[in-house]
């Protein structure tokens, strides 16, 4: 009887999240709908919808046009219920992004700060974060907490960033990066924080590569198979290997023998694919060589040959996951007007056809890092729904 009483509790536990859930991913929706898009009785969604208005999590918003009967109530979610902040560590800035249950950028702030592994850099974080956390205006009785984003490995659970060349530091505590910051905060890899805000509102059950292009090469594999697609965290779904370094896509070897990567090794894709090739033409400036690019052929040069590096690495993820590759990270930040160059560059080296869709763009460009970090705690909250 017991187990039968606990099995009841999950199973309306389970109705309600899925009930949330499908309010929170539609701008309007009526008790009718959700009744028919999940399968559930009229009495299952009142009383789940009841419990949620309760909860302040949902709310009526007047009523649809008639067809014929009763009008139906507009149902939307209050995504002001809840929020988080992200933070994206990197060796030169931090990010700062707000983000509600709408999973959606609502605030975003990045600061040229150089890491040093100090404790003033360490307190002048926490300063950073508690003024944002003023500045969004929001009640704190409302805020989950702090989700930090680094370029580095974090263990599986999540207390000890093994190893990170970006910022220069390894078998470093977690807690060093938020011992100033008086509120819940989690680590995640910046690639991996990323990949998390791509697929947050994921329609349908994918695999995707998210392949960073950014002072380092990295990236992120996500899983979601038909069978199991219900709103389990994105985190969940990434695949992170034997020890949290799945996505190192910036070592494999591109060029036996080529170019010398700074990890020791020679001919790594990091070494023909990172931001820093390019910027190291414009003062190391990415922007100011990007805006050079259309007027100088000295940069159209050194793009043609980053393309033609890029096509082949790309191409490789498609032969090893036969999935989208999305292309983000601070190159992929610029690359929407150069997306069919590339496209068709690696439609060339298809072996299974010349057809290159599956290369995408990112959808968040240099706030993606620090919302998919604050996504973190958006999507444990709404787990307990």
């Amino acid at each position: 009887m017991q187990g039968k009483r606990a099995s009841n509790i999950e199973v309306k536990r389970i109705n309600r999240n899925q009930v949330y859930w499908l309010i929170n991913q539609r701008e309007r929706i009526s008790k009718p709908e959700i009744a028919a898009a999940l399968g559930l009785s009229m009495p299952t969604v009142l009383q789940n919808v009841d419990e949620l208005i309760e909860r302040d999590l949902v709310k009526e918003a007047g009523t649809f046009e008639s067809t014929g009967g009763r009008k139906a109530k507009v149902l939307t979610a209050n995504y002001a219920a809840r929020f988080a902040i992200g933070i994206d560590i990197t060796q030169n800035h931090i990010g700062l992004a707000l983000t509600d249950l709408s999973g959606d950028v609502c605030l975003h702030r990045r600061l040229q700060k150089p890491f040093t592994d100090q404790e003033h850099y360490y307190r002048e974080l926490g300063e950073l974060a508690m003024a944002f956390l003023k500045e969004t205006g929001r009640p704190v009785e409302q805020f989950l907490g702090f989700g930090i984003s680094i370029p580095g490995i974090v263990s599986l659970d999540g207390q000890t960033i093994t190893h990170s060349h970006a910022l220069g530091v390894a078998g470093v505590p977690c807690r060093r990066f938020y011992e100033f910051i008086p509120y819940p905060c989690v680590l995640t890899n910046d690639a991996n924080a990323a990949m998390i805000a791509e697929m947050y509102h994921n329609p349908s059950p994918m695999t995707a590569i998210y392949f960073s292009l950014s002072n380092y090469v990295g990236g992120a594999i996500f899983t979601q198979a038909a069978q199991d697609f219900d709103h389990r965290p994105v985190f969940d779904r990434l695949f992170l290997g034997d020890h949290c370094r799945s996505g190192e896509f910036g070592h494999m070897i591109l060029f036996p023998a080529g170019t010398p990567c700074y990890c020791g090794k020679l001919g790594c894709v990091d070494s023909y694919c990172s931001a820093k090739l390019l910027a190291g033409h414009s003062a190391g400036k990415l922007e100011t060589f990007f805006s050079e690019l259309e007027s100088d052929p000295a940069h159209q040069a050194v793009w043609n040959r980053y393309l033609d590096h890029l096509a082949i690495a790309v191409n490789s993820l498609r032969m090893a996951f036969d999935s989208p590759v999305i292309i983000g990270g601070y190159v992929g930040s610029f690359m929407e007007p150069y997306l069919s160059d590339l496209q068709q560059r690696a439609s060339l080296l298809n072996t299974f056809g010349q057809d290159a869709s599956y290369i995408r763009l990112c959808q968040f460009k240099v706030e993606a890092s620090a919302l998919g970090a604050a996504l973190r705690h958006i999507e444990a909250f709404i787990q307990t729904i």
